[in-house]
C-alpha cells in the first residue's frame, strides 16, 4: 500500500488527534504542562492525555528510540488508554507518543523532556521504519513485540520474534517484558533472559513484585500488570485492523471509482470481515487458569462504560477462560471506530448484526453460545443503537 500517494498521502494529511487537540489547546494557552522534578512533564502529560498512571508496563528490550538508555535495570514504562500510548525512560531524553488517528492510523510525537517547555515534534520517517512494517500489516500501526533478550535487553537476531495480540500462545507472550500477576500453570517469556540459549520460563512466572530487579521507585508505580499487558495486544492490533480496512476501503474507492457494484460488494465483504473477526476475538486464546493483576488496572478500565440499563459493558473482564466476559471488543466505541469509511462501518455492521442476532456463522465463532449472542445484541442495541441498521 502506498502511504504517500492518494488517497493516503500520509506526510500531507494534518493530524487530528487526541495529542494534536493537546497541542492546539497548548498554544491557545488553554493548557500547560507542568514539570515535576523526577519524571519531568511526564505525570502531567498523562494526566491531560486522560491516561492513567495504573496502565502502566514495562519493558526491558532494546526496541525505541532511546535504546541507549533501555536495559533490564531501566526499563522503559509505556502506559496507555483506549487510542494514546505513551513511552518514558528514567535518563532519557524524550517522552515518546504514538496516537491513533482516524486518517492517518498511527501518529507519533516527541517531547523534548530535558526543556524547561514542553516541545512537541511530529515525528514521520524515523518512526514508520519500525511501525510500518510487516509488524503492522503494511499500515502505520502499534505492535506488541516478543523475542529472546540477553541480558543487557538486546533481543537475538537468530532467534524468532512474535507480534502478539489475544490469539497468540500464552508461551509466545512478553519476551523482553516485564509482568506482573498470577497465572496459575500457563507460561510466558517475560521476566527472563537467555541463559544456555533458552528462557527460563518458570522462575519468572508468577511475579508479584519487580523490587529486586531494578529500581521500581523511579516509576509511576511499581507494576507491569498482565491484564494491562492483554488489553495492550488486543488494542494495537485491533487499531491496525481498522487502520488496514480503512485505507483498503478508500483504496479501493479511489483505485477503482467504476467497479462494477456486484463486485464492489464482494470486496467491501472481506474487508469487513477481517474486522468483524478481531472485533468478536474470533480464534482467542483459551486461558486454563485465572490470571489476575497486581494494580488498579483492571478496576479503572472497567469504569470507564459504557454500561447497559443491566450494568453490563463490554469492558467487563472475564479472565477465567477468556479476556472479556462479553467478547465484543470494546473499541467498537471508539474514535477510530466511528471514523470508519461509512460504506465500511456498515458493511461492519451489518455482518455483527447477522451473526449476533441471526445466528449466521456459527461454525466460525463457536465461542459465542446462544446466550451470549442474545446479550452482546442487548447491550449493543442500548449503548451503540445506531450500529444495527
Amino acid at each position: 500500500m502506498e502511504l504517500e500517494q492518494p488517497p493516503l498521502s500520509y506526510s500531507e494529511t494534518p493530524p487530528r488527534n487526541r495529542v494534536s487537540r493537546l497541542i492546539e489547546a497548548m498554544e491557545r494557552g488553554d493548557v500547560t504542562l507542568e514539570r515535576d522534578p523526577e519524571r519531568g512533564f511526564l505525570p502531567s502529560l498523562l494526566r491531560q492525555l486522560e491516561i492513567s498512571e495504573s496502565s502502566q508496563v514495562l519493558v526491558f528490550s532494546k526496541t525505541s528510540l532511546q535504546v541507549q538508555h533501555i536495559s533490564p535495570r531501566n526499563p522503559r514504562a509505556v502506559y496507555f488508554n483506549d487510542d494514546t500510548y505513551v513511552g518514558w525512560v528514567p535518563g532519557g531524553s524524550l517522552i515518546e507518543i504514538s496516537t491513533n488517528d482516524p486518517k492517518l492510523g498511527a501518529a507519533f510525537y516527541t517531547v523534548r523532556a530535558s526543556l524547561r517547555r514542553p516541545n512537541f515534534r511530529l515525528e514521520t520517517y524515523q518512526c514508520l521504519g519500525c511501525h510500518a512494517t510487516t509488524m503492522t500489516r503494511g499500515v502505520p500501526g502499534h505492535t506488541v513485540r516478543s523475542g529472546y533478550p540477553d541480558y543487557d535487553g538486546k533481543l537475538d537476531a537468530q532467534k524468532e520474534s512474535f507480534v502478539t495480540d489475544d490469539t497468540s500462545d500464552f508461551r509466545e507472550r512478553w519476551g523482553g517484558w516485564y509482568v506482573t500477576g498470577s497465572h496459575g500453570d500457563l507460561r510466558h517469556m517475560g521476566n527472563a533472559f537467555l541463559r544456555g540459549g533458552d528462557l527460563d520460563t518458570t522462575a519468572g512466572a508468577n511475579r508479584e513484585t519487580l523490587g529486586d530487579l531494578f529500581n521500581v521507585r523511579q516509576y509511576l508505580t511499581p507494576d507491569s500488570d498482565i491484564q494491562a499487558l492483554m488489553v495492550l495486544e488486543h488494542q494495537t492490533q485491533m487499531h491496525n485492523a481498522f487502520t488496514l480496512a480503512d485505507f483498503s476501503a478508500r483504496v479501493l474507492g479511489y483505485e477503482y471509482p467504476d467497479q462494477d457494484e456486484a463486485e464492489r460488494a464482494v470486496q467491501l465483504r472481506l474487508i469487513a470481515k477481517a474486522v468483524v473477526d478481531r472485533l468478536l476475538f474470533r480464534n482467542e486464546f483459551p486461558l486454563t487458569s485465572p490470571i489476575s493483576g497486581t494494580s488498579r488496572f483492571r478496576e479503572d478500565f472497567e469504569l470507564l462504560g459504557p454500561r447497559d440499563a443491566d450494568g453490563r459493558s463490554l469492558r467487563e473482564f472475564d479472565m477465567r477462560s477468556r479476556m472479556f466476559r462479553y467478547p465484543l471488543s470494546y473499541l467498537i466505541h471508539s474514535e477510530a471506530f466511528d471514523a470508519l469509511q461509512p460504506v465500511l462501518r456498515a458493511e461492519i455492521g451489518r455482518q455483527l448484526q447477522a451473526i449476533l442476532e441471526r445466528g449466521e456463522q456459527a461454525d466460525e465463532f463457536r465461542h459465542l453460545t446462544p446466550e451470549l449472542r442474545k446479550e452482546l445484541t442487548e447491550i449493543i442495541h442500548a449503548t451503540k443503537p445506531d450500529l444495527f441498521r
